[in-house]
């Protein structure tokens, strides 16, 4: 699980079942918006990461095909401040080692992806 703050408000990031879900927290109210997968066919997707940039455009990372003892791919997709996909999307098979986790930060360019 994955929570960061942005200037739309909160947003979360879960895996379930080997999919990696998000959704925000509307300002102001207990509501959330209705979750949304990460864009894709992936497998065994899981440990989510978060970012929200001064824009309002979020990065969702996560990992697919790790395991205990096994490393896996590291792939990534860029929301605008509606969270509709952008063209920012990518995967680095082999990006994550072996107990390794992605993180995300958000930087006055974008964001950096650290695996």
């Amino acid at each position: 699980m994955a929570l960061v703050e942005g200037p739309g408000g909160v947003v979360a990031a879960w895996e379930t079942d080997g999919q990696i879900y998000f959704a925000s927290l509307k300002p102001g109210t207990d509501s959330f918006t209705k979750p949304q997968a990460a864009p894709g066919t992936g497998r065994e997707r899981k440990h989510p990461a978060l970012a929200v940039n001064a824009k309002g455009e979020t990065i969702l990372v996560w990992t697919e095909g790790t395991g205990w003892e096994r490393g896996g791919a590291l792939a990534w997709q860029v929301f605008d401040q509606n969270g509709k996909a952008t063209e920012g999307t990518g995967r680095s098979d082999g990006g994550i080692p072996v107990w390794g986790l992605p993180t995300v930060v958000a930087t006055d360019g974008g964001f950096t992806i650290i695996h």
